[in-house]
């Protein structure tokens, strides 16, 4: 089973940049699995954001936010990313990293094909 854990989130102003890190319990076969962020704000659906493979090697990044976030991993390190740049007041969301029911999936983007995620973190946007 994936364990996953959320860092990096926080307040910041608008236009500001910020990097969340996504870690996987060591010996849970992180590097498996494509991973996925999404987030989730008050009163609206949870959403996908960006999604890499379990190597790295493709990437798909949501419409909404093409241009200003990133997505990448090093397995080395256990580690997925996202880089969010140009970050705006609606933003402002639970930010989530999850991992798909099976290893060595493609670029899922629905939030039904994710079976383990991490607990969410804040990242907040003033203006």
């Amino acid at each position: 089973q994936v364990q996953l854990v959320e860092s990096g989130g926080g307040l910041v102003q608008a236009g500001a940049s910020l990097r969340l890190s996504c870690t996987g319990a060591p010996g849970r076969a992180f590097e498996s699995y494509a991973l996925g962020w999404f987030r989730q704000a008050p009163g609206k659906e949870r959403e996908f954001l960006a999604v890499v493979t379990w190597n790295g090697g493709w990437t798909t990044v949501a419409d909404s936010v093409k241009g200003r976030f990133t997505i990448s991993r090093d397995n080395d390190k256990n580690t997925a990313y996202l880089q969010m740049d140009s970050l705006q007041p609606e933003d402002t969301a639970v930010y989530y990293c999850a991992a798909p029911k099976s290893p060595y999936s493609g670029l899922l983007t629905e939030v039904s094909d994710y079976a383990y995620w991490g607990q969410g973190i804040q990242v907040t946007v003033s203006s």
